[in-house]
């Protein structure tokens, strides 16, 4: 029988100013767990500095998803609680600065993929690009087939460029619901790779706990020193409704406002920006406020395509942009006005991000006393947040 499953998957703004002459202006609206639990919280309170250049530190997650038949339920709970997950890795950060984060994802155990693959397929290679991941999550069906656990493990081992630095958080995480023995290749020796990379594996049983660890999930977490957890295959993510949501899907769109496109594909990627908010409100407003927060953030940035970020960045010369690449809004004025319409878009969007991040305190607060205690979350986000922050704190990582 089968259960389920799939997992899931922001820079507190800076200008502590903006923050007071905005608290009572803005919002006047009237992690852990399973495998035995922890808690977290998404709200930020001292936002880590931006990564440096020169001392940077990374966080890559690859997300191992089987998409054979009856994992309809654990796929919607990885679209519904990417935003969630993003929210509570936010406030991450080593000797006070903030890491890079950078998401990969794969399939296997579905007959529509390559038997000489070993039904097996990246669907995205690591990537920074939040919209990208989210994009790709809604892409994924169900189908049936053959679940190979250390061929996915290996193939992303070999497939996907890890970091090489002991320093750095390197986990993947791997969900599924049939024995981990099957296949080519044995969990065993992917396991003695992912060791050698410095590579965390994590293991999501969906099912039973004790018949994950009958079928082999938690020997193949503990190879690598990493943690075996398993969930419930229907399990729906619970949102609480706040006087504030309306106020935060009011500045998400001013939010967007603020985007200038560039570039070849930058006009897909602002339309794409436009699908994911959609795309999370089919699980409900309260899902596309946990995005908006996200967007409000730092690890979600677009530099690669909007003029804000890439200013902010400072990764851009103005001047070797061709005229076809800037938008057309901008292509008739003088580069001077160019850029002051820049900044003035950048000073927007710290303010309206301040308002978010504002807002979202308050409505933390309400959910804080709506439950009248911390939450004990056992669904895919909350698995994976209690696996981070233990496998983080060991490597110096600190959360707010």
């Amino acid at each position: 029988m089968k259960y389920n499953i799939i997992q899931s998957l922001k820079e507190l703004t800076t200008g502590w100013l903006i923050l007071f002459i905005l608290f009572n202006s803005s919002c006047t609206g009237s992690g852990v767990t399973n495998s035995r639990s922890v808690a977290f919280n998404s709200r930020a309170i001292a936002e880590p500095v931006p990564p440096d250049p020169d001392n940077e530190r990374w966080i890559k997650i690859a997300l191992l998803l089987d998409t054979s038949n009856s994992m309809d339920g654990l796929i919607d709970q990885a679209k519904s609680q990417l935003w969630k997950f993003v929210n509570a890795l936010s406030g991450t950060s080593a000797d006070g600065v903030r890491p890079n984060l950078h998401i990969a994802l794969y399939e296997y155990g579905n007959d529509g993929l390559s038997s000489r693959e070993g039904f097996v397929r990246q669907v995205l290679p690591f990537t920074s690009d939040l919209d990208l991941v989210s994009e790709k999550l809604f892409s994924l069906t169900t189908n049936g087939g053959n679940e190979y656990c250390g061929k996915v493990i290996a193939s992303s081992l070999e497939e996907l460029i890890w970091s090489g630095d002991n320093k750095d958080l390197q986990v993947i995480f791997i969900a599924g619901n049939e024995a981990f023995t099957q296949g080519p290749v044995s969990f065993q020796s992917a396991g003695a790779n992912a060791k050698e990379k410095s590579v965390v594996i994590n293991t999501i049983f969906c099912g039973s706990f004790d018949e994950g660890v009958s079928t082999k999930w938690k020997d193949g977490a503990t190879l690598t020193g990493g943690s075996y957890m398993s969930i419930e295959q229907d399990r729906k993510t619970v949102y609480v409704d706040t006087p504030f949501d309306v106020t935060i899907d009011s500045l998400n769109n001013e939010l967007n406002a603020t985007y200038i496109y560039y570039g070849a594909d930058g006009n897909s990627k602002l339309m794409n920006q436009s699908m994911q908010d959609a795309n999370a409100e089919l699980y409900g407003r309260a899902n596309k406020i946990e995005r908006s927060i996200s967007k409000a953030n730092g690890f979600y940035a677009n530099e690669s395509w909007d003029l804000v970020d890439a200013y902010n960045k400072k990764n851009i010369d103005f001047n070797k942009l061709k005229e076809s690449e800037w938008p057309e809004i901008l292509r008739e004025k003088p580069m001077q006005e160019r850029i002051a319409y820049i900044e003035t878009m950048n000073k927007k969007r710290i303010q309206v991000n301040a308002q978010i991040n504002e807002c979202n305190i308050k409505r933390q607060d309400f959910i804080l006393k709506s439950s009248g205690t911390a939450s004990t979350d056992e669904s895919l986000d909350g698995l994976m947040m209690r696996a981070i922050r233990e496998q983080a704190g060991k490597k110096g990582f600190q959360f707010i």
